[in-house]
C-alpha cells in the first residue's frame, strides 16, 4: 500500500498511508529494493498497514525510525529509481499466485462444511437407506431448485460442549439437528416469486429433537421470511424437545419463543408441514402450526410421544399407535396423505405453485363434456370431483383434506392459469347436506384464501345443513355458523355456480352467507333452488289441505301436483327472473364467464393485517 509523491529531480518520497506507529522497517540507506518488496509497517486501531516499494530503486534517505509516531502523508523514506532497465530485471517479481491453492483458513471451512454432509455420516445414511428413507438433506434438495439453496447456521452442534469435545459434537449433531436456509421452489415458472425458506428436523441427529440451537436457527429463519414474506416449508420428522443440552441454564425451558413466533407467520406467508415418520410434541407444535400438513403413509404424529404417554400414567403404546395417518387422515389433521417422500416433497411444491404467482402454459378438457356430468334425472347422485376436473385446467386440482368430511370438497386449482381455491358439495354423501365437520372443512379453506389472496369459486349442490339429534349434538350450530363467520369477513371476491340443488341456509352459507354475495351467482340449467327440501316443505305447508282428501290416489296426485308447481318456482330460470341469481349458463360455458368475473374484479394481492390461518 505505498503512498509516494514524486520529488524534485529522480527521487521519490514514500509517505506514511495513514496515522499510527511505524513498527517495521525493512529499508536502509544505499540499499537496493525491488518493486513490491515490502518497506515498512505502520500499526494503527490493531490493523496493519504494509508500505511496498512502488518500483525498483535505491534507498538515499529514511525519515522515520521503529518506534516512532507518524501521521498520514509523512515522509518515511526516499527512493531513488533504478536507471537501467538490466538493473531492473535483475530484480525477479514475486512468482504469480496459484489461484488453485488452498490456503489453512479455507481448508479449515471446508472440512467444516464436509462434517455437515452426508457423506461425513454413512451409518446414519445407512440406517436412513434401511427405514427406505431419505435424509432430511436430501428431502431439501428435493425440494429446493437444484443450487438454490443458502444454508443458514450448518455449523451449529449442540449445546453439549460442557460434556462432550468439538469432534464429539461434529459427529453427533452437524447443524444441531436442523437444516435451515432459503432458495427457490418452481423457479422456472415463477422467477423472481419462487423464493422460499426450508427448515428441515435431522431424525439422524439426536432423533431430529428440538435444542438450543437449532431453536435459535429456526427463529433466526422465521424472522427473515416474516421480514421478506417468504413462504416457508418445514419437514417436521422428530421427537420435540430435548433433554441433553447442558450448557444452557434453565429451569424448564418454557420461555423459549420459536413456537409463538413461528405461530406469527400464520397468514403472513404460506406454511407447509412435510412429515414421516414419527413426529410429537415440540415437533408436532410446529407441524400443527402450518396451513397445510402432508404425510407419508407411514408417518405417525401426536403431541405426546409413548414416552410422555407411559410417564403420564397413561398406558403403554407404540408409536405407530399414537397418530397414525389411518386416524388422523380422516379426522382431518392431515391435508394430504402420500406414498413417500418422493410424493411428499413433490406434493409440497405443487402446493407452494398456488401462492407463486398466474402461469401462461395451461390447456383444459372439451368444454361441451361438462354438459353432461350432472344427471338429467335430478335424483341421481354424480361424481363432483369430475366435474370440477373438467372445468379447471388439465391436472391443476389439489384437493386438501379429502378424507375428511367428504360430504364436502376443498381444493386448489387453476382457471385459465389462474389459481382459485374451490368449495364443492359432494351428493354422493349425504346428497350433499352440509354437516359440522363439512362447515369447518369449507370454513378453513375460505380462511386460507383470505390469508393468502386466492379468490374463491363454490361449486353448489346441497339439500342444505345437516339436521336431527345426530347433528347437534356435533354442535352444528356452533359449527356451520363458521362457515357464515368467514364468509361475511372475506375480502376476496367469491364465484358461486349451483351445479344443481340449493336449498335453505345451506345453499347460502354456500354462496358467501347469502345469494346476492358473490362477485358473481349463476347456475346450470339443472339448478333447482327453495328454503327448503320440496318434497318436506309441500308436506308441512299443505299438510292440512292433503289430510283432507280422504282418496289416497286423488291425495298423492294433489302431492305430486304441489311438488311440481315448487320445483318450477324454484327452477333455475325462474329463480333468475326474479333476480335471485346473475344467470343461467350453458355448462360449457363455465370458464369463460369464471375468467370475465375474475378479470373485472381482480384480488388484491395486500394481506389483511390479523388474518391468520386457523389450525381448525
Amino acid at each position: 500500500m505505498p503512498h509516494d509523491n514524486h520529488s524534485a529531480g529522480a527521487t521519490r518520497t514514500i509517505v506514511a498511508p495513514t496515522s499510527g506507529i511505524l513498527s517495521v522497517l525493512e529499508a536502509e540507506p544505499g540499499s537496493t529494493v525491488r518493486t513490491g518488496q515490502l518497506l515498512a509497517i505502520i500499526e494503527s486501531m490493531k490493523m496493519q498497514f504494509h508500505v511496498d516499494a512502488p518500483e525498483s530503486g535505491i534507498v538515499r534517505h529514511i525519515a522515520a525510525l521503529i518506534g516512532d509516531t507518524v501521521s498520514e502523508g509523512q515522509e518515511l523514506l526516499l527512493l531513488e529509481p533504478l536507471a537501467t532497465p538490466d538493473l531492473e530485471n535483475a530484480f525477479v517479481s514475486a512468482a504469480p499466485e496459484d489461484l488453485d491453492r488452498v490456503r489453512s483458513d479455507l481448508q479449515a471451512v471446508r472440512d467444516r462444511w464436509a462434517a455437515v454432509e452426508d457423506g461425513a455420516r454413512p451409518d446414519a445414511v445407512a440406517r436412513r437407506r434401511s427405514q427406505r428413507r431419505r435424509t432430511a438433506r436430501e428431502n431439501v434438495a428435493a425440494l429446493l431448485d437444484a443450487g438454490s439453496l443458502n444454508e443458514y447456521g450448518a455449523f451449529a452442534v449442540a449445546a453439549q460442549r460442557g460434556r462432550r469435545s468439538e469432534e464429539e459434537l461434529l459427529a453427533l449433531s452437524p447443524a444441531d439437528g436442523l437444516i435451515t436456509g432459503v432458495g427457490t421452489v418452481n423457479a422456472d415458472a415463477f422467477g423472481e416469486g419462487a423464493t422460499c425458506a426450508v427448515a428441515a428436523y435431522d431424525y439422524t441427529v439426536i432423533a431430529g429433537s428440538q435444542g438450543y440451537y437449532n431453536h435459535h436457527k429456526l427463529d433466526r429463519l422465521v424472522e427473515l421470511a416474516q421480514r421478506w414474506q417468504w413462504p416457508v416449508a418445514v419437514f417436521a420428522e422428530g421427537a420435540g424437545g430435548r433433554p441433553g443440552d447442558t450448557d444452557v441454564s434453565s429451569a424448564a425451558s418454557l420461555d423459549v419463543s420459536t413456537f409463538v413466533r413461528f405461530a406469527a407467520l400464520s397468514g403472513r406467508v404460506p406454511l407447509v408441514g412435510i412429515v414421516t415418520g414419527y413426529c410429537f410434541a415440540g415437533n408436532a407444535a410446529i407441524l400443527g402450526c402450518c396451513d397445510v400438513i402432508i404425510a407419508t403413509s407411514d408417518s405417525t404424529v401426536g403431541m405426546g410421544g409413548p414416552v410422555m404417554i407411559e410417564g403420564g400414567g397413561l398406558g403403554t403404546f407404540t408409536p405407530e399407535e399414537v397418530g397414525p395417518v389411518e386416524v388422523l387422515g380422516p379426522n382431518g389433521v392431515i391435508d394430504l396423505v402420500v406414498e413417500d417422500e418422493a410424493e411428499a416433497t413433490a406434493a409440497a411444491r405443487r402446493y407452494l405453485s398456488y401462492f407463486q404467482g398466474d402461469v401462461d402454459a395451461w390447456s383444459c378438457a372439451d368444454q361441451r363434456e361438462v354438459r353432461f356430468l350432472v344427471p338429467e334425472d335430478r335424483n341421481r347422485v354424480f361424481d363432483v370431483r369430475r366435474v370440477l376436473a373438467a372445468l379447471a385446467d388439465v391436472d391443476s386440482v389439489l384437493e386438501l383434506r379429502g378424507e375428511f368430511a367428504r360430504g364436502m370438497v376443498t381444493a386448489l386449482a387453476r382457471f385459465e392459469g389462474r389459481a382459485f381455491g374451490v368449495i364443492a358439495n359432494d351428493s354422493a354423501v349425504l346428497g350433499g347436506a352440509i354437516t359440522a365437520e363439512g362447515a369447518d372443512k369449507a370454513a378453513r379453506l375460505m380462511n386460507l384464501c383470505e390469508a393468502h389472496r386466492l379468490p374463491v369459486l363454490t361449486l353448489v349442490d346441497t339439500p342444505g345443513f345437516m339436521v336431527g339429534p345426530d347433528s347437534e349434538r356435533a354442535a352444528a350450530v356452533r359449527h356451520t355458523a363458521r362457515m357464515f363467520l368467514r364468509a361475511a369477513n372475506l375480502t376476496v371476491p367469491v364465484f358461486s355456480v349451483a351445479l344443481r340443488k340449493g336449498y335453505g341456509l345451506g345453499a347460502q352459507a354456500m354462496t358467501g352467507g347469502t345469494f346476492p354475495a358473490p362477485t358473481l351467482s349463476v347456475a346450470w340449467p339443472t339448478g333447482e333452488f327453495g328454503p327448503m327440501n320440496m318434497e318436506g316443505a309441500v308436506r308441512i305447508a299443505m299438510k292440512q289441505q292433503l289430510a283432507a282428501i280422504d282418496d289416497p290416489a286423488e291425495r298423492d296426485r294433489a302431492f305430486r301436483e304441489m311438488v311440481a308447481h315448487a320445483y318450477a318456482r324454484g327452477r333455475a330460470i325462474n329463480m333468475a327472473a326474479h333476480l335471485e341469481i346473475d344467470a343461467v349458463i350453458d355448462p360449457a360455458d363455465t370458464r369463460a364467464w369464471l375468467s370475465r368475473a375474475h378479470r373485472a374484479s381482480p384480488v388484491s394481492h395486500r394481506r389483511r393485517e390479523g388474518v391468520f390461518v386457523d389450525a381448525w
